[in-house]
């Protein structure tokens, strides 16, 4: 009888420690997989501003490149009385 109730009395201690243990698991996965969630945004933001950096310095070589437009001037009629 003896054997039982110490028996129960270290399963009742585990439970808690294995309650806690599988929680903190679980704690630790859900922040592993939202740094690396963190880690993709910020590889994917920063090819995102590379590619907008390289497009408008291309554009902004292509409109040196380019010559600008010729602006016609404007004709003043005098009016008629």
């Amino acid at each position: 009888m003896r054997t039982s109730l110490t028996t129960r009395m270290t399963a009742a201690k585990r439970s808690p420690e294995l309650v806690r243990s599988r929680s903190q698991q679980r704690h630790d996965n859900l922040m592993r997989d939202q740094e690396r969630e963190r880690e993709a945004t910020a590889k994917k933001t920063a090819r995102l501003r590379e590619l907008r950096l390289a497009k408008e310095a291309a554009e902004r070589a292509e409109a040196a490149l380019r010559p600008a437009p010729v602006k016609r001037p404007r004709v003043r009629r005098s009016k008629k009385t």
